[in-house]
């Protein structure tokens, strides 16, 4: 006789890749996690239909989940959820056609990075400087993928409330020369140039092409992973300032938002992008230029910085909100 297990479904759905999970709720684990590409499947739905069916097709698992929780990549206060960097997009009334009615959470991606933070183990992080966090104070947290995504955990009584934003749509502000020339280029190509046209995926390719332009180069490289390698492997002189110069931007912003939400209680930063070349981000000026903030440096010195290290940290997030929901429930 099959041995039908009850489960939830965890997603962490972005502009490149869809990634789904079944939260076994007997032995409270994440298993047959799947990845689709966001490419391959014209809607939403008949993404989420195509996983529906690769889950039942396990035995275990082939009736419909308790309840879910999307983490999505777009705001999320509307009936229409609307993806910010791809085609998907789905109300809330279809998804609960699909899902047969089950209780559904649809929550920000960096809503769900934020619920993951406090449940992360010391070796799932590495810091660049700073010192301890205050436990008593917001936390800051931002991620360069295929856009990027901001989003502050505030402490109340008993935990945090994740307060979720778009802060990656603020605008770029250039602190040098060699900034301030990037940005004109980029003007000359998108109608308001925010800090996501730099420090995302696709922020790699525009800083890269802004200094070719700059100074008069030829384009050699034309993604982001042929970039960073040319910087990692080769020392290819204008790939190598391009991953610096990301890693400087990605320093002033982070220490931006630290101002803005008081954030000392540390900031931390997810993305598969920094993972990629994190020597490189260590070894580069981004402390100096967290931490150049004159007459405010002492404000921020302190505040350490650390990289998520953890794998699949959206599912890992998504579940935290759901049982964060069922703890809290009760007194709500």
């Amino acid at each position: 006789m099959t041995d039908h297990k009850q489960w939830n479904l965890v997603a962490d759905i972005g502009g490149t890749n869809a990634r789904f999970a079944v939260h076994d709720v007997a032995s409270d684990e994440l298993k047959k996690i799947v990845v689709l590409s966001v490419a391959d499947h014209p809607t939403f739905l008949g993404a989420l239909r195509h996983l529906l069916h690769l889950v039942r097709e396990g035995k275990q698992w082939d009736h419909f989940p308790l309840e879910a929780c999307l983490a999505v990549a777009c705001p999320v206060d509307q009936e229409q959820i609307s993806f910010t960097n791809s085609n998907w997009r789905f109300t809330r009334s279809e998804l609960g056609e699909v899902l047969h009615a089950i209780p559904v959470q649809v929550i920000n991606d960096f809503s769900a990075v934020a619920w993951s933070i406090p449940e992360l183990q010391p070796f799932e992080w590495h810091q660049i400087g700073g010192r301890n966090p205050k436990p008593d104070k917001p936390i800051a947290i931002l991620g360069p993928g295929t856009g990027l995504g901001v989003c502050t955990l505030v402490p109340v009584k008993g935990g945090y409330k994740v307060v979720d934003g778009e802060g990656g749509h603020i605008d770029f502000a250039p602190v040098n020369s060699r900034e301030i020339d990037i940005l004109r280029i980029l003007q000359t190509r998108y109608e308001r140039v925010s800090i996501e046209r730099l420090l995302s995926g696709s922020g790699i390719v525009n800083i890269y092409r802004s200094l070719c332009t700059i100074d008069s180069k030829d384009v050699i490289y034309q993604t982001a992973q042929q970039i960073t390698e040319a910087a990692i492997n080769v020392g290819d002189p204008v790939a190598l300032e391009t991953l610096s110069i990301f890693c400087q931007i990605l320093g002033s912003t982070a220490s931006n938002l630290a101002l803005i939400s008081n954030a000392k209680g540390g900031v931390y930063i997810a993305g598969g992008i920094v993972l990629r070349f994190l020597d490189f981000i260590q070894s580069s000026q981004f402390r100096q230029r967290f931490e150049d903030k004159g007459r405010f440096k002492s404000f921020v010195e302190e505040i350490p910085v650390r990289v998520i290290l953890k794998q699949h940290l959206g599912l890992f997030g998504a579940l935290q909100k759901i049982k964060h929901d069922k703890q809290t429930w009760p007194n709500e």
